[in-house]
């Protein structure tokens, strides 16, 4: 994201697109199905500030609300409120709250002296660990003074049923400048609200009206759909789907067909089960750090790979150490779920969910770290091959197979297999590299210095290794499960050590 696009992200499109009540994709829903007392489905962000550049040298509460009220017709996910349709015929729909109160979910603490970062992860954790009240817009912003060194945290918090990473981005880049003077604002125009909240009535006769258009959605997409699943995890385990899968394979149109006439290749790795593998609790453990990017594009250069190559080469050798310490590392591969944005161009503004995924062996069985690279680049290749012949909206074909009644239920029951020892896990670990800002951000005149994203873990999936670049350092964010994986810091340490001895080992590479 370039600093011109991000002076023009509030956008006369933003403003359009919120007039008309929107309902959630299935793909939204399920961010609302998969949750419990122990599972959250908000995204959150810690950014860390330094306020000196800011007006009279301080960021507080009375300067975040009048930052946002300014801004809050560029932002209409934060006045969104659910509307659920009644007995759960339907997916619910989002509508402006009219009781809607900006007080109420924008917060101000502080942390003890000295402010350390230990103590701000710990925070963090206990923040991140409170579901968001559904009867409000599902979002949530702190300000965390006291950090040491006179800096400050921005922590903010909101459901992934309403954002993805990239239209995350969107809001961020509302809030952000390039400019600590800050920059000139779009007015407000006539109609920037959506329409009223529907009565219950209204949602019912939707519902029925929608009904036999997600059926026909559904059918359309079985053609498509039940082939792309044999070779999934877990789908396998599953008595006689591997056998539909490819039935209904060999009968597909010519046009759903590879460059050979085959049906796309599906992985043959199965996730192996890990200690992290199982259910989670209410509790999170969060780490954070930074590596330099500078040294991650010249390792990149060396070995003749990508970042993403980089980034995933080092989450799978921190994941195997730490692995190797607690006594756990399977002899086969793991397997990632690596996120991938499917929004195009066009559907800038327009939140909510365009996402696809890849599912990767990456190789944690390779105790080499030049091997590892090597061997993460051609996994990656292989699996962009396999991605770009699925249809972009493959899982919102699945997710539609579900009727809205039974949505919450099934859900949850498929993200509970995972954690069943009769199954396979769905899939190891989450790793996510999104490319952020090259340039200085600032808010409310306060210096961003570092941006740390804080993610998503679930029963069967509980390690999300989320990374963020941002000028010249690469932000990471590790979340798991604190009962599972109390010593989390053992992560960053590893990658940080990893990421030197690739340094160190590239001219000795290169020159073999």
């Amino acid at each position: 994201m370039g600093q011109e696009e991000i002076r023009k992200m509030p956008t006369e499109q933003q403003s359009s697109s919120a007039r008309l009540v929107r309902q959630l994709t299935s793909v939204d829903a399920s961010f609302l199905a998969m949750e419990d007392a122990r599972t959250f489905a908000h995204v959150c962000g810690l950014c860390i500030l330094d306020p000196s550049t800011a007006p009279g040298g301080t960021f507080t509460l009375s300067d975040a609300l009048e930052l946002i009220e300014q801004r809050l017709h560029l932002l209409p996910p934060f006045r969104w409120r659910l509307a659920k349709v009644p007995l759960g015929l339907d997916h619910p729909y989002w509508a402006v709250d009219p009781d809607f109160d900006l007080e109420f979910h924008v917060r101000e603490l502080a942390l003890p002296a000295p402010g350390d970062n230990e103590q701000l992860a710990a925070q963090v954790e206990r923040l991140v660990a409170r579901p968001l009240d559904r009867s409000r817009p599902l979002w949530e912003l702190y300000l965390i003074q006291g950090l040491s060194g006179d800096r400050m945290a921005l922590l903010t918090k909101m459901h992934h049923a309403l954002i993805d990473g990239v239209s995350g981005a969107e809001i961020l880049g509302v809030l952000f400048d390039t400019d600590p003077e800050g920059r000139e604002l779009p007015p407000r125009t006539e109609g920037d609200d959506m329409d009223r909240l529907p009565a219950s009535l209204e949602l019912v006769a939707r519902a029925a009206f929608n009904w036999p258009v997600r059926a026909a959605s559904a059918a359309r997409g079985i053609s498509r759909t039940l082939p792309k699943l044999e070779g999934f995890p877990t789908v396998d385990d599953i008595p006689g789907a591997s056998m539909v899968g490819r039935m209904i394979g060999r009968s597909v149109s010519p046009g759903s067909r590879d460059r050979d006439g085959e049906v796309v290749e599906h992985p043959s790795t199965r996730p192996p089960r890990t200690s992290l593998n199982g259910s989670i609790s209410a509790h999170r453990k969060f780490s954070f750090g930074s590596i330099p990017l500078d040294t991650v594009k010249q390792v990149k250069n060396e070995y003749g790979v990508t970042v993403n190559d980089v980034i995933v080469a080092l989450s799978a050798g921190a994941v195997r150490e730490f692995l190797i310490r607690h006594d756990d590392l399977p002899s086969e591969p793991l397997v990632a779920m690596i996120p991938i944005s499917t929004r195009k161009p066009d559907e800038k503004g327009t939140y909510g969910n365009r996402v696809s995924a890849m599912i990767v062996p990456i190789p944690t069985d390779e105790p080499d770290p030049v091997e590892r690279l090597r061997r993460t680049h051609s996994e990656l290749a292989r699996a962009k091959e396999k991605l770009g012949a699925l249809p972009a909206d493959l899982l919102t074909d699945v997710t539609n197979f579900v009727p809205p009644a039974l949505f919450a239920r099934a859900t949850r029951a498929t993200t509970r297999l995972g954690t069943s020892q009769r199954f396979s896990p769905l899939f190891n670990l989450t790793v996510s590299n999104v490319p952020g800002p090259p340039v200085q951000l600032y808010v409310g005149g306060a210096r961003l210095e570092s941006n740390y994203p804080v993610s998503v873990i679930t029963d069967g999936v509980a390690l999300n290794i989320t990374v963020l670049s941002y000028r010249d350092q690469v932000d990471f964010g590790v979340v798991a499960d604190r009962e599972l994986a109390p010593d989390l810091d053992l992560i960053l340490d590893t990658v940080r050590a990893d990421l030197k001895k690739l340094e160190e080992m590239a001219p000795e590479t290169a020159g073999r």
